[in-house]
């Protein structure tokens, strides 16, 4: 058996599908292992499909320290890198050593339940802090310890600058190029009351704060913790702390890689 292994994991979209085998077949042509099965002795993991399959794969095996891949056969494919006519050229390319790899920082959000349990999420885009069943939420939100504002709305979402093309965008949030390292913070459909007053634009913060958001609870018991589209929901939990988390996110690129290109071509 070949030393060097590949993973490969493709969504069930028979485009994907058919991408998966014919790259397999490529890859064992050339002397490498293509497990059935995910391993850690990989030396790339390879993802076919779109963002969300990406992220699937990336949560499914616990942010490995490998690097990845993507090959774009969804819709807007920011992570990802080729597309599936590029195969051969990435081939010889990676034979060749002609890439680079993108350490993508990571996010973290610690839930402290009611009873003082503790629980830990990773994510690479944001998390988003909203009430269960879209109820309205109240929310006291800290930065570095000292307290921010009474926020009542939708909800938050907190996001790295990987994630900032993502949800926050949507929501009016600004683009932060990923070679830099900070948190964005952008209010879901806030509300300024005499009750409330809560910020109407992004915040950004450096990377060394933690925001703490200490629900209040009135008719509502859920909150929802969400991590890249993974939802957690907890019954009344005493706070949500999120911060950069040190796991770093690998993903390699070709030598025409630019961010702000990319931006350019999906946005614009």
């Amino acid at each position: 058996m070949p030393d060097r292994m590949i993973n490969i994991f493709a969504n069930d979209d028979e485009y994907s599908q058919e991408t998966r085998k014919l790259l397999r077949r490529k890859l064992q042509n050339c002397g490498y292992c293509v497990p059935k099965a995910f391993t850690e002795n990989a030396e790339l993991i390879i993802s076919i499909g779109g963002d969300g399959s990406f992220l699937k794969t990336l949560h499914e095996y616990d942010f490995p320290p490998i690097p990845f891949l993507g090959i774009n056969t969804g819709h807007l494919g920011f992570f990802q890198e080729i597309h599936p006519d590029e195969l051969d050229d990435f081939i010889f390319r990676y034979q060749q050593n002609r890439f680079s790899i993108q350490d993508m920082k990571t996010i973290r959000a610690v839930v402290v339940a009611e009873d003082g349990e503790e629980f830990e999420y990773k994510g690479l885009n944001e998390v988003l802090v909203k009430g269960e069943n879209s109820r309205n939420v109240h929310l006291n939100i800290s930065i570095g310890g000292s307290f921010i504002q009474r926020f009542s709305g939708d909800g938050i979402v907190v996001s790295t600058p990987a994630g900032s093309t993502a949800y926050n965008y949507s929501l009016g949030g600004s683009i932060v190029d990923p070679r830099l390292s900070v948190l964005q913070i952008t209010p879901i459909a806030p509300m300024n009351t005499t009750a409330y007053r809560s910020f109407t634009s992004s915040v950004i913060l450096p990377p060394e704060l933690v925001v703490d958001v200490n629900p209040e609870y009135q008719k509502q018991d859920g909150l929802v913790v969400v991590l890249d589209g993974m939802e957690h929901t907890h019954i009344r939990p005493k706070e949500v702390s999120v911060s950069l988390s040190n796991t770093i996110v690998k993903l390699m690129r070709f030598e025409n890689y630019d961010f702000w290109n990319k931006v350019k071509t999906k946005f614009l």
